[in-house]
């Protein structure tokens, strides 16, 4: 997947025109890509798409215009834009109530790390490569977002394009989770992410 250049970004003043509507283009196109594990831990699938809204929204929130500036945030978001034999998801452990979330959080530490992917058919659950950026726990507790990578073998690739099930969960002492098949329209898309 083509990862995003300054000349594939809207200027300030076009994104202002076209923010409306690019916003709504991208909140339908991530329905299709969120994935929810169980009440309170959802991963959102990101790519070329979604990681543009990022960009643009920073940019604009930030009034970055600057070349300098624009390849900094280029540079922290375009790693998590598929690179065609995996599929990289922000991973939210999300709790309304400010207690509940600190001791869900304080139960959870390293879960990230056991968040898996199955192609059917094939091999043993692939588990997340989390947090490559930055270590997000600590000894009394885990954080609420992870940065997660799943890497494909090139046969795992293939079997996903013939339409074999794909399931997914978490193997965490706190949190266990298995959807043995995850739904037709995140397939659909998580697809278009693989060479």
């Amino acid at each position: 997947m083509q990862k995003l250049s300054r000349d594939s970004l809207y200027s300030l003043e076009k994104y202002s025109e076209i923010r409306n509507d690019f916003r709504k283009q991208v909140m339908e196109h991530k329905k299709n890509r969120r994935l929810q594990l169980d009440d309170h831990i959802t991963l959102y699938f990101e790519d070329q798409l979604t990681m543009q809204y990022q960009v643009q929204e920073m940019l604009r929130i930030e009034k970055i215009f600057e070349s300098e500036a624009i390849e900094e945030e280029l540079s922290a978001y375009n790693p998590l834009i598929p690179d065609g034999s995996n599929w990289k998801a922000t991973m939210m452990v999300e709790y309304v109530d400010v207690e509940e979330r600190k001791e869900a959080l304080a139960k959870l530490i390293g879960i990230e790390d056991k968040i898996w992917i199955k192609v059917n058919t094939l091999d043993d659950k692939i588990f997340a490569i989390a947090d490559e950026d930055m270590q997000r726990n600590s000894e009394e507790k885990t954080s609420a977002v992870h940065f997660l990578r799943f890497e494909l073998s090139q046969d795992m690739v293939k079997a996903v394009k013939g339409g074999v099930t794909i399931s997914a969960g978490v193997d965490h002492p706190a949190c266990h989770v298995q959807i043995n098949a995850i739904p037709e329209n995140i397939y659909s898309s998580l697809i278009n992410d693989l060479n």
